[in-house]
């Protein structure tokens, strides 16, 4: 519905470009899943209908990896933010792609742990 989807010029444009040097190139519409089921049916949809994806997280790629160069439907990742796991022991945490590293870290704050800028997890 209306809370989860948008085809805004400003939004679409806001979601079309990251911190590259690429000029902008705006999806059709933008989606805000937020549960693992809500991106298989949308991915499911839009594969049906040979609709490209995009995803997109905060926008601060430098790739231009988030300009939908062929349209589609953008999937702002953003509202799945949930910290799902942490693991003390093997210093290991599970979380949603809508996490944000200062939002980790503030998770982490009192546990002797920290994620920093440049880490890779797999």
């Amino acid at each position: 519905g209306a809370p989860n989807v948008s085809t805004a010029t400003a939004v679409r444009e806001q979601h079309g470009h990251d911190e590259s040097m690429h000029a902008c190139a705006p999806p059709d519409a933008v989606v805000w899943p937020q549960a693992v089921g809500q991106v298989q049916e949308l991915a499911a949809l839009c594969h049906r209908c040979r609709v490209p994806m995009v995803p997109f997280g905060t926008g601060t790629g430098l790739e231009g990896g988030v300009n939908a160069v062929q349209g589609g439907v953008c999937f702002d990742l953003s509202r799945m933010d949930a910290i799902t796991e942490l693991s003390l022991e093997d210093f290991s945490v599970s979380v949603e792609p809508g996490v944000t590293r200062k939002a980790l870290n503030k998770h982490l704050r009192g546990t002797g742990l920290w994620f920093p800028v440049g880490t890779v997890g797999i």
